[in-house]
């Protein structure tokens, strides 16, 4: 889909979580992905982190970056298998105030193009909670690549059309504002 150049191109803060027990920032190949993607589409990566695939770690640096007002995106790379220690899903849907099924679906599309049924083997999640939108990817730098490149960089940029997260993003927290 086009940009349209009449619309300005709006920055966002996003933060980047790896999630892995053996991952450390010299070797963490999604993270920098992420962080190179997002810095090259021209936001502003706000902050970044590697917790080990532990619900509470996962859940509680999550909620500390949705608390945070300076992030308007998180995504987390890792975690969304199906082996014992793959928790993020785990952690993190319950989270959510509103699920994203399509991402899930289009990100399993992409996917099925490059590695085919393998595809099966992510739980890739994505909602919004307090705000925020939460990507919960796989942790292979082409999962990575892809969700970027296929999803993320057209609905993160306010000039995509004909619509995009970017411009529902004042209207997020609207149920919150209306009171119980």
């Amino acid at each position: 889909m086009p940009l349209d150049a009449a619309r300005p191109f709006i920055p966002l803060r996003i933060a980047v979580l790896t999630v892995s027990d053996t991952r450390t920032p010299a070797d963490d190949r999604s993270g920098d992905t992420l962080a190179a993607r997002l810095g090259e589409a021209g936001h502003a990566l706000a902050a970044r982190a590697i917790v080990p695939d532990e619900v509470a770690a996962i859940r509680g640096q999550v909620q500390a970056w949705i608390a945070d007002p300076g992030i308007d995106v998180v995504i987390t790379t890792g975690g969304t298998g199906f082996t014992g220690r793959d928790v993020t899903p785990e952690a993190l849907e319950p989270l959510f105030e509103k699920r994203m099924d399509g991402f899930s679906a289009i990100f399993h599309r992409i996917s099925y193009d490059k590695i085919g049924t393998s595809t099966l083997q992510s739980r890739a999640t994505a909602g919004v909670a307090g705000a925020t939108y939460v990507f919960v990817l796989p942790g292979s730098p082409g999962a990575c690549r892809d969700a970027w490149d296929g999803i993320l960089a057209a609905q993160l940029d306010y000039r995509h059309r004909p619509c995009n997260f970017v411009e529902i993003m004042p209207r997020l927290d609207e149920h919150l504002k209306r009171g119980a």
